[in-house]
């Protein structure tokens, strides 16, 4: 299970741990959002790999959106 957290206009990916995997974050060049590992020597297993990619592809879509935070 992998918990997506909004930091931003950037989602904290956290496991079931707690620890922080890493963030996913908007490519305006591309329009596409990517997943940002936070640290390459940490692997991820097949359901948080999975997790990852399903909410990288309902951001795309528009499925899922990235909640706006307002810091006034």
């Amino acid at each position: 299970m992998v918990l997506f957290w909004p930091i931003q206009q950037e989602l904290d990916c956290i496991n079931a741990s707690g620890d922080i995997l890493g963030k996913i974050k908007f490519d305006a060049s591309t329009d596409k959002h990517f997943f940002c590992p936070l640290d390459e020597s940490v692997s991820l297993s097949s359901e948080e790999e999975m997790s990852i990619a399903q909410r990288l592809a309902g951001l795309d879509s528009g499925q899922h959106v990235i909640a706006m935070q307002d810091d006034d």
